[in-house]
């Protein structure tokens, strides 16, 4: 075991230290106060400005001002003394009173003075910092403590209170060994029983029969095989990536506390850039699929993660559904119609991923094509063409148009779509016919090692479609980039079509739907953008990498950075991709003192002269000082620091909750 360790850790550098054991009642009663987005609460230390402000006093100055406050006070303290001597006299108390009411009077006036004294002082040099940081711990050590009677332990928490009302069979989770999946999978599925007496008595008859394994996962996994990767929290749903450095940069709030994201910022989706080889994967892209592999073992999410068949995001035991098209060992296929209730809406979406950039001018006419052809057959034949079928349609195959046209009429709806069929037939063996263009795009995927992944045919494999979004399902989409890499290209716009669709359409929005897209170059386009938009209030979100921004279209640049809540930098990226992020974060008032030496041509003939005797001696012109503060605005973040200046290991993240509450830029360290 410390072998495969140590092998995991020299593959994963940025692994955090092996977790301890775990303890469920210390992990479920620590302290995760309120905090903004990004920081990672679990035992967090919220900032308290007073307390910074004298931590950050030097001690030497700290302590000058109040020895030279306590040598102010010492000199007035007689002056004090001699004022009520002079009451006590004036008022002739001396002769009349006793001495020992005298003396008594004198301290009580001697207690009065020094009083104001020690108050003005004392806040003007400190003294209390100076007791709390140096002389209270020598107190502390030298005076011995004297022993006290000891108190009563402190009532234990119950962790499983909210569930007490199931009945006795809560109990039996008291003595079994419950991970923070069974934790919070349990409070899940009781928090869906609500006052359904029905589902309150299958849940307590769960727990009763089966323990901390209850209301499992369909998988019944209920942890990931291989071990994690990240620290995570599932109680308040957070992954923690880093740590945000102690940099002016950064907000106060944020410096050195713990960097970590959850649905409530996912939900705004996250644009990262940079090179390859800067940690996007390893560092962003493989924690935040863990995260949400997490989650849906516990019943709180449903992942889909798209990437190359060799990217590291994770093992294939993680997932219910891995889909790799062009292995014939993969299990499943996908479903290319997203298994989408209407087929205008699918054949949109399919044509819409067929089309490269370059013939987006022709989108229009591809939809409506391809329509033309999916709406019949699915009314004909009760299911969605495969792509063999399909591609002969859309070449205009005469036996195929035949056929299609023959079961309409058997089926009585050749009424409906005989405008569709006679617009298709019009336009087959035009120079301008987009049938004949989508069935060029569709051989990329019609090619043997392919076409079992799709549905449709009889050797196709069990297809996966997005529209099971609405079950905690974990699926890894390997595409085929090196043996088929524009038909990788297809698919990965196609997967992101119907992910923004399949989420935002759901009825049941209670589980959190993310994407986690490896390499999204070619899936950006601009349906795409305005699907991610539509995200926010669905309670989904996606996670897009970059290489660079040059590789897409510069019209879809912007409204990117505008669709995506949250935006990433990783170091190395080129200073055209770092103005639009230094844009889009824009600027913040900064304090400059500027200095500014004038030779000096005051004061009258003498000063003029012993300054001409100095320069003829020193070399030097005597010159006058101006300094001048002032306000200037500035960008965070300049095209050239996130180009040149981003240490290796770290990256700059803004952040947008689907609140609406944002972070400014945030430095953080990946690696820690």
């Amino acid at each position: 075991m410390e072998l495969n360790d140590a092998r995991t850790r020299h593959t994963h550098p940025h692994l955090p230290p092996p977790r301890a054991p775990f303890h469920l009642p210390t992990w479920a009663t620590a302290p995760r106060p309120e905090a903004a987005p990004g920081i990672y609460r679990q035992h967090h230390t919220p900032h308290d400005p007073k307390a910074a402000e004298q931590a950050g006093t030097p001690a030497g100055p700290l302590l000058l001002r109040a020895a030279l406050n306590l040598l102010v006070a010492l000199v007035l303290w007689p002056y004090t003394v001699e004022a009520e001597v002079f009451l006590i006299q004036t008022f002739g108390l001396d002769t009349r009173l006793p001495s020992v009411l005298i003396n008594s009077l004198a301290l009580v006036l001697g207690t009065i003075a020094a009083v104001p004294l020690i108050w003005i002082f004392g806040r003007m040099g400190h003294w209390t910092e100076v007791w709390r940081r140096w002389i209270a711990p020598v107190l502390s050590r030298t005076v011995t403590e004297v022993p006290t009677e000891p108190e009563e332990a402190a009532p234990a928490v119950d962790v499983w209170a909210e569930l007490r009302p199931a009945g006795d069979a809560v109990r039996r989770l008291e003595g079994e060994p419950v991970g923070d999946v069974d934790y919070v999978r349990l409070h899940q599925a009781w928090r869906t029983v609500g006052g359904d007496p029905v589902a309150w008595r299958e849940f307590a008859a769960q727990v009763a029969a089966r323990g901390a394994a209850a209301c499992a996962h369909p998988s019944e996994q209920r942890d990931l095989p291989g071990g994690r990767t990240a620290r995570h929290d599932l109680l308040v749903r957070q992954v923690r990536l880093g740590t945000a450095q102690d940099v002016p940069k950064n907000p106060v709030t944020h410096r050195n506390a713990g960097f970590a994201l959850d649905p409530r910022v996912l939900g705004t989706s996250l644009l990262a850039v940079g090179p390859a080889g800067t940690g996007k994967t390893a560092s962003l892209a493989r924690p935040v699929a863990e995260a949400l592999c997490l989650q849906a073992l516990a019943g709180a999410a449903c992942a889909v993660v798209v990437g190359a068949a060799d990217a590291d995001l994770g093992p294939d035991d993680w997932y219910d559904v891995v889909i790799a098209p062009g292995d014939p060992d993969a299990p499943y296929g996908l479903d290319l119609y997203g298994a989408a209730p209407h087929s205008d809406e699918a054949a949109a979406r399919l044509a819409d991923a067929l089309l490269p950039d370059e013939l987006a001018p022709r989108a229009e006419s591809a939809r409506a094509a391809m329509q033309q052809v999916v709406g019949p057959y699915r009314a004909a034949c009760g299911g969605y063409p495969g792509v063999r079928a399909l591609r002969a349609l859309l070449a205009g195959d005469a036996e195929g148009w035949a056929e299609l046209a023959e079961r309409l009429r058997k089926s009585g709806r050749w009424p409906e779509f005989e405008a569709d069929l006679q617009q298709r037939e019009r336009m087959h063996g035009r120079a301008d016919d987009p049938g004949a263009l989508l069935a060029d795009r569709l051989a990329l995927l019609d090619r043997p090692a392919l076409a079992a992944g799709f549905s449709g045919g009889p050797d196709a494999k069990p297809a996966f479609a997005m529209r099971a979004l609405e079950h905690p399902l974990r699926v890894r989409v390997k595409l085929p980039e090196r043996s088929h890499p524009e038909a990788a290209r297809i698919l990965s716009r196609l997967l992101l079509g119907q992910f923004t669709q399949a989420a935002a359409d759901r009825r049941d929005r209670e589980l959190f739907a993310g994407m986690v897209l490896d390499d999204a170059t070619a899936a950006v386009d601009a349906q795409a953008i305005r699907g991610v938009q539509r995200l926010r209030g669905a309670n989904a979100g996606v996670l897009l990498l970059l290489r660079t921004l040059s590789d897409l279209p510069e019209a879809l640049r912007a409204p990117l950075f505008g669709a995506v809540g949250n935006r990433m930098a990783f170091p190395g990226i080129a200073p055209w991709d770092g103005r639009l992020f230094s844009e889009a974060w824009g600027t913040h008032l900064v304090r400059e003192t500027a200095v500014t030496h004038v030779p000096d041509t005051s004061g009258g003939t003498v000063r003029r002269a012993g300054r001409l005797l100095r320069k003829a001696l020193s070399g030097t012109t005597a010159q006058t000082e101006s300094v001048t503060t002032r306000d200037v605005e500035r960008h965070r973040w300049s095209p050239s620091d996130l180009a040149h200046a981003l240490p290796s290991g770290h990256a700059v993240i803004s952040l947008t909750s689907v609140t609406g509450e944002q972070v400014p830029p945030l430095l953080v360290d990946l690696r820690h």
